[in-house]
């Protein structure tokens, strides 16, 4: 019997139709990026699946005509993609990604935490109420902006705020490469506005703060109720944490939309590259500075002071960027320590077997 292959890679035009029919694969958000990091031996021996839902001992991967629970691996995240081993479930090989949210984990530990991988864009949700936080928002962004992941800012409960222009106002001065899109999360106006970012085909994430509407977003996306969600409290509008675990969700047009639990700490570590984006305003000015090493404090002919002075620049905006770039330095050199150390003690592990090792074939000798 002649196997055909077409499925795992795209999908070309269907004879008589007008419009190529996605694969199951692709339906699944499979894509060129990933088809070419395999071929046809290893599709038929260890076919791909896709992390569909992480639990805390187990994860739910999705394929061609896989549905199934494997152990989880440190390694991987919801959104990655496996080329599933049958044999050795372990050794499925992970393969490489697009892009990956990652954060310093919550705590005074110096842990990694994956989010989420293969994401093409994050929305950034946030309410035009006491949770909107412009420094929130810039975090998001820096995330989104150093994960190469298109962010865009979506503006919920407008319909409960007299005046949701002043949010907009203040959301599109974190970043003139960002949108804004202010809506009702309820009813048809998140299909409507999002409907350019949510293709068939395409990941997208909701991230923020809980009780901000992420999951009222996935059910109008999706045009059910499956999502169960809850009230914020009216005294300080902050959210319940409905969503308990990060899972991908098919909406009906194809495309994928990733749910994730409201992040009440976020922890930037290398990120770099995503805060310069964020604050390209204040790079950009920085450049004409008298000194290279200008901390932008009290040295003469510093540019961004003199912006700051002239009000082109917010000296609130100043800070927070102060902030982030020591909080990332200071995360990322922590990590790097621990990286070393795991190094260091893997190899010492690794020479204490091989003494060992050797002990027991003098004896047997």
């Amino acid at each position: 019997m002649t196997r055909d292959y077409s499925r795992f890679f795209p999908s070309g035009l269907a004879e008589g139709r007008s419009k190529p029919l996605p694969s199951p694969l692709e339906t699944l958000g499979w894509q060129p990026f990933f088809s070419r990091q395999t071929d046809i031996d290893e599709l038929v021996d260890t076919p791909p699946v896709r992390i569909v839902e992480v639990h805390r001992n187990a994860m739910h991967v999705c394929g061609e005509g896989i549905d199934q629970t494997i152990p989880p691996r440190p390694d991987a995240t919801v959104g990655d993609w496996l080329m599933l081993d049958r044999d050795r479930l372990k050794s499925s090989r992970l393969l490489e990604r697009k892009s990956l949210i990652k954060r310093r984990a919550p705590g005074t530990g110096r842990q990694e935490q994956l989010i989420a991988a293969n994401i093409d864009t994050a929305f950034v949700v946030t309410s035009c109420n006491q949770d909107f936080k412009v420094g929130r928002l810039e975090r998001y962004v820096a995330l989104a902006f150093e994960s190469e992941i298109t962010p865009v800012i979506v503006l919920t409960k407008t319909d409960q705020c007299p005046s949701p222009e002043r949010y907009i106002e203040q959301a599109g001065m974190v970043s003139e490469r960002v949108a804004v899109v202010a809506l009702d999360a309820r009813g048809g106006e998140p299909s409507e506005k999002l409907a350019s970012w949510c293709q068939p085909g395409a990941t997208v994430a909701f991230l923020g703060s809980s009780g901000v509407g992420k999951s009222t977003l996935t059910n109008a996306l999706s045009g059910t109720q499956s999502i169960e969600t809850q009230p914020i409290r009216e005294d300080d509008a902050k959210g319940r944490h409905t969503t308990t675990r990060r899972q991908l969700h098919s909406m009906p047009n194809g495309c994928l939309v990733l749910d994730t639990p409201g992040m009440r700490e976020l922890q930037l570590t290398d990120a770099a590259s995503g805060i310069e984006d964020v604050f390209a305003d204040i790079h950009l000015l920085a450049t004409q500075c008298r000194f290279k090493d200008c901390r932008h404090e009290t040295e003469p002919g510093c540019a961004v002071l003199r912006a700051i002075e002239e009000g082109t620049i917010d000296a609130a905006r100043l800070g927070r960027w102060r902030k982030l770039v020591a909080e990332d330095a200071f995360n990322s050199a922590s990590l790097a320590e621990r990286r070393a150390k795991d190094k260091a003690f893997g190899k010492m592990v690794r020479d204490v077997m091989k003494q060992k090792n050797r002990w027991a074939q003098r004896d047997d000798d």
